[in-house]
C-alpha cells in the first residue's frame, strides 16, 4: 500500500512538472510599439534651468515625443516608455497610469522615464491655489492631459503585440564626461546599451537605447521646446532602420555630453551617437528567449532630508531660486521626508532593468552592473518620478552642484541604499535567495 501511494505521488509530481514544462513551452514572447506627440499646445514654464524662473515657452524647435514598448511573456507584461521630458511623471500621475493600464491591459510593470531634456515643460503644476491654478492655466491643463497621452501610447503598443525576438548589444564609447568630480581619474559610465526587438522575419520592431549624458546642449534662454540630442539620435536611427527608437536616459547626474572633434550642437552630437547605436544594432543577433519571463518589484523609500523644508525661510529661498508655484509643489511632496521609487525588473532571467526616480551619479550604475553578474544590467534614471540628485557618498564629500544639499537634499548614502536593494532584488528574482525582513528598507507611507 505504501509503495502504491509513493508511486502515485511520484506520478502526480511528474505530471505536474510535465504540465508546468508544457506551460513554459507555450509561453509566447511578444512585443509592440507606439508613440505619441507630447508637445504642449499652450505656453508653459520651462523645466530644467532655475535662472529661467517662470519664463514661458515661446515655440517649438522640434517636437517632444513619448515612445512606448510593451513586452509580453506569457501572461505578464512590461511597459517601457521613453519621453523627451525633463523627468518621469509625478507620483499622482503614476498612480493614475498604473491603475488604468492594470485594469485595461493587464500591465503590471510600468517604467516611464524622461530623457532629462532641459527644454521641456514643467509638469508639476496642479489646479490648486498657489500651485498653478489661475496663473498657469496652460501648464495645469498640460499636466492633466499628459497621463492620458502616455496611457494611449502604451495601450496602442499593447494592441500591436506580435511574436518577437530580442537581442542586446553594448559598446563602451567616449561620448560622455564627468562634469562634477575633481578627483582623478574621473568616474564615467562609457556603456552604450542597445536592445533590439525583431519580428519573426528579423525586421526591427523597436530599438531601445540606454546611455548616460545630460541633454543640455541648447542655450538655456532659448525658450522653445526641444528633445535636444536624444531627439536627433532617435530620428537618425529610425530613418536608417525603419523602426521606432526609444531612448532611456541612464545615471546622468554627473554626466555631460562629450562631443568628438568636429562635432558640436545637439543635432551633430545626436547623429554621432546614432552612428554608434547603428553599429551596435547591426551586430546584434536576436532570438526568441529560451525562458520568456517578466518578474519585478517596486520599492518605495522615505529618506531623511538634509534641508528643513518646513522652515519658512528655506521655502522662501526655494521660491526665489525657481518660482513660487513650482517650489511649493516640491515642498508639499517632501514635508515628511524625501520620497523615492526603485523599480527592479528581470526580463527572461537574463536582462536586469533597474530604475531610479532622480539624477543618479554614474558610479551608482557602474557598481550595480559590476555586482549583478547578469548577462546584461541596464539602469534608467529620471523614471517614475523625480527627487533631484543622488550623489555617491564620495561625490557628496566633494560638494558642488548636484552634491550639495540645495540640489541634493536627500540624506547621504540614499543612492547606495537603493542600489543595494536593487541588487538584492535581482538575485531574489532569480531565485538565489529569499529576502529576509532585515533587508527591508525604510518605506514611505
Amino acid at each position: 500500500m505504501h509503495h502504491f501511494r509513493t508511486c502515485s505521488y511520484a506520478l502526480l509530481f511528474l505530471g505536474l512538472v510535465g504540465t508546468a514544462l508544457a506551460a513554459d513551452e507555450k509561453k509566447e514572447f511578444r512585443v509592440g510599439v507606439a508613440e505619441r506627440d507630447v508637445t504642449p499646445e499652450g505656453k508653459t514654464p520651462m523645466w530644467g534651468y532655475a535662472e529661467r524662473h517662470a519664463a514661458l515657452s515661446t515655440g517649438v524647435a522640434d517636437p517632444l515625443m513619448a515612445k512606448a514598448i510593451v513586452i509580453q511573456a506569457g501572461k505578464d507584461k512590461l511597459a517601457i516608455v521613453g519621453t523627451d521630458l525633463g523627468r518621469g511623471p509625478t507620483s499622482e500621475m503614476m498612480k493614475q497610469i498604473r491603475a488604468e493600464l492594470k485594469s485595461a491591459c493587464g500591465i503590471e510593470h510600468v517604467i516611464i522615464s524622461g530623457s532629462h531634456s532641459h527644454h521641456g515643460p514643467v509638469i508639476e503644476l496642479t489646479d490648486k491655489e498657489g500651485r498653478g491654478k489661475g496663473k498657469f492655466a496652460d501648464a495645469v491643463a498640460y499636466s492633466q492631459k499628459l497621463p492620458g497621452l502616455l496611457i494611449d501610447a502604451i495601450k496602442e503598443a499593447d494592441a500591436s503585440l506580435q511574436p518577437a525576438k530580442i537581442g542586446v548589444g553594448t559598446k563602451n564609447v567616449s561620448l560622455n564626461r564627468n562634469r562634477h568630480s575633481k578627483r582623478e581619474p574621473k568616474a564615467v559610465e562609457p556603456m552604450l546599451a542597445v536592445v533590439r526587438f525583431d519580428d519573426m522575419a528579423g525586421k526591427p520592431i523597436a530599438i531601445l537605447v540606454n546611455f548616460a549624458a545630460h541633454p543640455t546642449m541648447i542655450d538655456a534662454m532659448d525658450l522653445r521646446f526641444s528633445a535636444d540630442y536624444p531627439g536627433a539620435m532617435k530620428k537618425k536611427v529610425e530613418a536608417s532602420l525603419k523602426t521606432k527608437c526609444v531612448f532611456m536616459q541612464g545615471a546622468a547626474g554627473d554626466m555631460s555630453a562629450n562631443p568628438p572633434a568636429g562635432v558640436s550642437g545637439p543635432k551633430q552630437f545626436g547623429e554621432a551617437l546614432a552612428d554608434q547605436v547603428l553599429n551596435v544594432a547591426a551586430g546584434i543577433k536576436t532570438a526568441v528567449p529560451a525562458k520568456p519571463e517578466i518578474v519585478g518589484t517596486v520599492d518605495r523609500f522615505l529618506f531623511d532630508a538634509r534641508v528643513d523644508f518646513t522652515n519658512k525661510i528655506i521655502q522662501t529661498v526655494f521660491a526665489r531660486v525657481f518660482f513660487p508655484e513650482l517650489a511649493q509643489a516640491y515642498v508639499d511632496e517632501v514635508q515628511e521626508g524625501i520620497p523615492a521609487e526603485l523599480d527592479t525588473v528581470l526580463l527572461n532571467q537574463e536582462i536586469g532593468l533597474v530604475t531610479g526616480s532622480g539624477e543618479f551619479f554614474c558610479n551608482h550604475s557602474n557598481r550595480l552592473k559590476e555586482r549583478s553578474f547578469l548577462p546584461h544590467t541596464l539602469f534608467f534614471g529620471y523614471a517614475n518620478g523625480h527627487n533631484l540628485y543622488y550623489p555617491t557618498i564620495e561625490g557628496a564629500s566633494e560638494g558642488g552642484y548636484g552634491a550639495d544639499p540645495q540640489m541634493s537634499p536627500v540624506e547621504i548614502g540614499a543612492g547606495e541604499q537603493m542600489m543595494n536593494r536593487a541588487l538584492m532584488n535581482l538575485y531574489h528574482l532569480q531565485g538565489k535567495y529569499s529576502i529576509e525582513p532585515g533587508f527591508k528598507a525604510k518605506s514611505s507611507k
